[in-house]
Formats: C-alpha cells, sequence, structure tokens
C-alpha cells in the first residue's frame, strides 16, 4: 500500500459535480502539480480549498479542493477529493492528469480495503458501507448503520473474549499443573459456560431470518387461475402498470416482477402465468414456471374470482399452498358474488381497483412477515449472508465442544472445537483473514468506495 490511487468517487455522468478521490502518500504531491491555488503543503487538515486544475498553462476546470491529511482520514493515508463539474470529458480528463502524475488507477473498494488494512474499521463495518449504500428501505439502513458504528463487532468481540478466557485457563492448566492457585478447569465447570454460548448464538440465527428478509425482501408470488385479476393485483401494489391487463385469459404467459414497499420491507413481487390445462406450448412453460415460483417462495398471494365458483384446479391451488406461508385474497368483490366463501378460511375481500382494499391488503402483508419490532431491532440482527455463515460454523464447533464433553473426552480435546469457533468468529471481524478472503471481499464493492 505504498502507491497513491485515485478514482472518481460519484456517478459518471452529466451533472451538478464529480468528486475525484486520492489516498496514498504522494497524494499532496501530485493534486499540487495539477492544482493552481494554494499550496496544499502549508493549508491545514480537513480544509476546502478553491482553484483551478491546470493542464500546464491551460485551464482545465474551476474546483474545489479538499484536503485530509492522515491519519484523521477514511484510509488513514493523506486523503485529497477534488469537486469539478459534472461532466464526462471533464472528470476523466483530470482522473487523466492524476495518473500521468503518478498515481495508480483504484480498484473496486480499495478505498475501504486500504481504511481495513490500515486499522481504521473492521470487516462487519466495511461490509455495512455496502449496505448503506445499497439500502433501499429505512429499516435496511437503520440494520447496516448497527454495524457501521462497530455493534456487530462488539458483539463478536464480546463471544471472542469469553472463549479467550476458556482457552487460556486450560492452557495454564496443562502447561503449568504446578500452579495450585490457579483455577482447574475441568469438564463440569466448561460445560455452563459452553451451553450459555450455544444458546445465545441459536438466538442471533434466528433473528437472521428476519434480517435476512429486511435486507433482501420477501420473494411473493401471486398465483391463482387466469383472469381472476392477478396483474391488476400486481399493479395496484406496484403503484404501476407493470403488468398487461384485460379480459382475456392467459394473457400473462410468462413470469412479470417487480419491488413493493411495504412498510420498509420489499416485497419482491412475481405475476404467474394462470394455472391451467393448456394445449399453448409457451403458456404450458410459463405454468411451469409458476409452480417453480411456489416452491421457492417465501410468501403467497392466492388469488380467487369472487364472481365465479370455486372449480377442482382452485382446490388445488389451495392443496398445493396448504403449508406454505400464504395469503387468500377474492378479488372482484365489486362484482356479484358466486363463489363459496364457505369452502375458504381466512381471507381478505377486495376489488384491485380499491385503494383501500390496497392498504388492507398491505397490512396484512405486515402481519404476516414481520416478526417483532423493527424499531427495537438491534446488533443481534445479522442480515450480512457472510457473517450468517461464520456465526453457523461456530455455534457448530461449540455444539461439538459439548458433545465430547458429554463423552467426557480430556480437556485439552474439548479445547480444539472452542479454538475452532473462536477462529470461526475472528473471521466474521477480521481478525483472522487470509488475503484471498479480504481481496474477494473487496471485489464486490463499487468503484471509488
Amino acid at each position: 500500500m505504498n502507491d497513491t490511487i485515485a478514482m472518481i468517487s460519484t456517478p459518471l455522468g452529466s451533472g451538478g459535480i464529480s468528486i475525484i478521490r486520492i489516498s496514498g502518500q504522494e497524494a499532496l504531491i501530485i493534486v499540487n502539480k495539477l492544482f493552481r491555488g494554494k499550496d496544499l503543503y502549508k493549508v491545514a487538515s480537513h480544509t476546502i480549498h478553491y482553484g483551478h486544475i491546470v493542464d500546464k498553462n491551460e485551464v482545465i476546470d474551476e474546483v474545489l479542493v479538499s484536503v485530509m491529511k492522515a491519519p484523521k482520514t477514511y484510509t488513514r493515508e493523506d486523503v485529497v477529493e477534488i469537486s469539478c463539474h459534472g461532466g464526462v470529458f471533464v472528470t476523466n480528463k483530470i482522473l487523466e492528469m492524476l495518473l500521468v502524475m503518478g498515481a495508480r488507477l483504484a480498484e473496486p473498494g480499495e478505498f475501504t480495503k486500504r481504511a481495513f488494512l490500515n486499522g481504521r474499521i473492521d470487516l462487519t463495518q466495511a461490509e455495512s458501507i455496502m449496505d448503506i449504500i445499497e439500502a433501499k428501505t429505512k429499516t435496511n439502513l437503520k440494520i447496516a448503520n448497527l454495524g457501521l458504528r462497530g455493534d456487530v463487532k462488539r458483539l463478536i468481540d464480546d463471544f471472542r473474549s469469553r472463549l479467550l478466557t476458556c482457552m487460556a485457563k486450560i492452557e495454564v492448566n496443562i502447561d503449568y499443573p504446578e500452579y495450585e492457585d490457579e483455577e482447574q478447569i475441568t469438564i463440569e465447570i466448561l460445560k455452563p459456560t459452553m451451553e450459555a454460548m450455544n444458546e445465545e448464538l441459536e438466538s442471533i440465527l434466528n433473528k437472521c431470518e428476519t434480517s435476512r428478509i429486511i435486507k433482501e425482501g420477501i420473494k411473493t408470488v401471486i398465483i391463482g387461475k387466469p383472469n381472476v385479476g392477478k396483474s391488476s393485483l400486481l399493479n395496484a401494489l406496484l403503484r404501476e402498470e407493470k403488468a398487461i391487463v384485460t379480459d382475456i385469459a392467459g394473457t400473462t404467459r410468462d413470469i412479470v416482477e417487480g419491488k413493493a414497499n411495504i412498510g420498509g420491507i420489499i416485497l419482491n413481487l412475481i405475476d404467474t402465468a394462470g394455472i391451467r390445462d393448456s394445449s399453448d406450448v409457451v403458456e404450458k412453460i410459463g405454468i411451469k414456471k409458476t409452480k417453480e415460483a411456489i416452491n421457492m417462495a417465501d410468501l403467497i398471494i392466492l388469488v380467487f374470482d369472487n364472481s365465479t365458483l370455486l372449480d377442482d384446479y382452485d382446490h388445488k391451488l389451495l392443496e398445493l399452498t396448504e403449508d406454505k406461508r400464504r395469503i387468500i385474497v377474492i378479488n372482484k368483490q365489486d362484482l356479484q358474488s358466486k363463489i363459496n366463501l364457505s369452502e375458504i378460511k381466512d381471507y381478505i375481500l377486495l376489488s384491485s381497483f380499491n385503494e383501500k382494499d390496497i392498504e388492507k391488503l398491505e397490512n396484512k402483508i405486515k402481519e404476516e412477515c414481520i416478526v417483532g419490532n423493527i424499531n427495537e431491532m438491534d446488533a443481534s440482527y445479522i442480515g450480512n449472508a457472510r457473517q450468517v455463515a461464520k456465526l453457523k460454523q461456530a455455534k457448530k464447533a461449540i455444539e461439538d465442544s459439548l458433545q465430547s464433553i458429554k463423552e467426557k473426552m480430556p480437556i485439552d480435546i474439548v479445547s480444539i472445537d472452542i479454538k475452532a469457533a473462536w477462529h470461526y468468529l475472528g473471521e466474521i471481524t477480521g481478525d483472522v483473514a487470509n488475503e484471498s478472503l479480504i481481496n474477494e471481499l473487496f471485489s464486490k464493492f463499487c468503484l471509488g468506495k
């Protein structure tokens, strides 16, 4: 990390401003060669200065230059940010000039990678930065900020500290048995500690599904026979005309998707082809995809037509979705009712063209899908897939230690599993990490971050 990196940190295109970020030992030297204004060596840290970027004697752009000197910067290196006019040509031109002067083009996520490698943040905070950038709801943002301010790190560090205490006492007992004043760690003493940690990890992992739903959204499939109003319902939830709506059965012949924000939870909505017997090859493919979508769905909205009697296909759909999380919607309540509602339990009667009815459906969705009070969520609601995987590995290692205790294995054998749990938890924060893991993680970041 001895070189100096540069990259555009704002979306490239026409706009008010573009920001080009430079970080490294020679950041001030390189920018000073191009900047006509104050001598950047002599200015105070964390100040902004007006001037021009010049190529020899030609003015390229009127700019503001922010100077942030190490170590109190994002990367803990000297950082300079050039705010220029937001045009593709002028932004690229300034970046090109910086590269000619000796800077290197930054890789995706390299600024944040340097922040991690220089000890400013841990891996949970680095991943939270991307979660903040990608947040689609207020709830997403809240959970991401918990990670960014270090709450997840403190949670994991507490587990690791307790494990390390156990490991240290075991090592002392093994290596220095003559120290009689040192507490002798036996499997009977170790068992309640391991059981308590196992229960705590179980509780956290149970919350991870809620976190996943908040972060990724709920895969919601709208199913029903042709012409029951599935597409109209999709359009109503999305507040846009996403799907084609006609009176002709079979209009939707493939999957139609969209996203809706329901009380801070993203619904990944899928409008499917109506399930029925069909000789149409294309429609058969759509029906096959519908059945596959049912198997993968987190939530199913099963739609029936209020003006039509239930038939064998309707009963088949009720049977197919019986063990799934579902909401039954009786659509077209504005038409004369012919459906036998006594054959259905727990349904919502509505018209997809009535705003109040749609709000009623949204409230039902929130009841079905939100576990607990979102406002009370804390760092134990971990939604990052990598972190969850490591938590599961740590829990498995603790379970293995408990099994060894149950089988009355020697204490040094039990210690092997405790060390494994400590290691897996360290991979969450980056205290235990290899170069390939670091490179892979930061390669997923956007350019300029």
